[in-house]
């Protein structure tokens, strides 16, 4: 019989060496940002139940961690703090403290590893009373009064050291009130992550938990995005563009890969996702039952991300995931 076939498309699959030669994606080390949970007190590292195998760590007990990190090759890290009751109140105040957590840990971390970018989450819900990311009044989140503080919040984090913040709360206006506040300021080299298209998600319970930052009444269904909308992701992504943000980000990532891919299509700026704690914990909780390779998903979760179009990846993933980089593409 004679051979019709003039492509065979199984050649460029053939083994290890074509793969790679062929591929369309690849993943870095210098593609992740590791997040990273800072507690009060000293001598903690206490594992996040709901989040196996993360940790949230007092100050003292972080520069370990961060030199792991470092010695995968990672050189981005984006820092959440988690507060005491007693800091939490409906306006925010505290989150500007040039004395709180969060800025120690700033200045800290600047250091004692200098060489990291330190990107920071600009949010009140981890200091307000009521578990949301904007100051209350009569049941409501106020946009206006929230932007305010927000703005006072991100000035004091770049004051601290910070290089950049990453506002992730969805109120109207923040990336140009934090842009335009950085620019009277003289911050001229203050980078801004936008969460750009956060998503009211089921997936983030194993975050709050990891920072006890549940809403303490309702959702946070008016600020945050609808799932069922994609275009409207775009148009956030484009108004964020437009206000001033240099990266774009989408949150969560799996369940949200065409609207990381349509903004990757019209937005000039930089695209990541956040593979959040619910999709961190979920492959690990099928891995611990025996059903999925943990490591294989993992791999396959994150190069996701590149096909869809982010170019950067913030993931608790990102040690474990580097380090098999490291070891199998030992000159990267």
């Amino acid at each position: 019989m004679k051979d019709i076939l003039k492509q065979r498309l199984r050649i460029n699959r053939a083994n290890p060496s074509t793969r790679n030669l062929v591929a369309e994606n690849t993943l870095h080390p210098h593609d992740f940002i590791a997040p990273i949970f800072i507690t009060h007190g000293k001598g903690l590292k206490e594992e996040i139940i709901s989040m196996p195998g993360y940790y949230r760590y007092s100050l003292d007990m972080i520069d370990d961690e961060l030199n792991q990190l470092a010695s995968v090759g990672i050189q981005s890290i984006l820092i959440f703090v988690k507060e005491k009751e007693n800091n939490k109140d409906n306006t925010g105040e505290y989150a500007a403290d040039p004395n709180g957590l969060m800025q120690l840990s700033i200045r800290h971390i600047k250091k004692s590893h200098p060489h990291f970018l330190l990107m920071t989450d600009v949010a009140l819900d981890p200091y307000s009373s009521f578990g949301h990311d904007g100051i209350v009044i009569d049941g409501k989140i106020i946009n206006d009064l929230t932007v305010n503080a927000l703005v006072k919040m991100a000035l004091s984090h770049i004051k601290a050291g910070a290089d950049w913040v990453a506002p992730s709360d969805m109120m109207d206006g923040r990336v140009a009130a934090i842009r335009s506040a950085f620019n009277d300021s003289g911050y001229h080299s203050a980078g801004i992550l936008a969460y750009s298209a956060k998503y009211a998600s089921s997936l983030y319970g194993p975050f709050r938990d990891a920072l006890d930052s549940a809403p303490g009444f309702g959702d946070k269904k008016t600020y945050q995005m609808d799932p069922r909308n994609g275009s409207e992701g775009v148009k956030e992504a484009l108004f964020d563009e437009s206000e001033g943000a240099d990266i774009l980000m989408v949150k969560p990532g799996i369940f949200y890969l065409d609207v990381v891919q349509d903004i990757s299509k019209v937005c000039t700026r930089p695209i990541a996702v956040y593979q959040v704690s619910g999709e961190y914990s979920m492959i690990k909780a099928a891995s611990e039952k025996g059903w999925i390779n943990e490591h294989e998903a993992m791999m396959e979760s994150l190069i996701s991300f590149k096909r869809a179009g982010a170019s950067i990846i913030i993931t608790y993933f990102a040690k474990k995931a580097s380090q098999h980089l490291i070891d199998n593409y030992p000159k990267i």
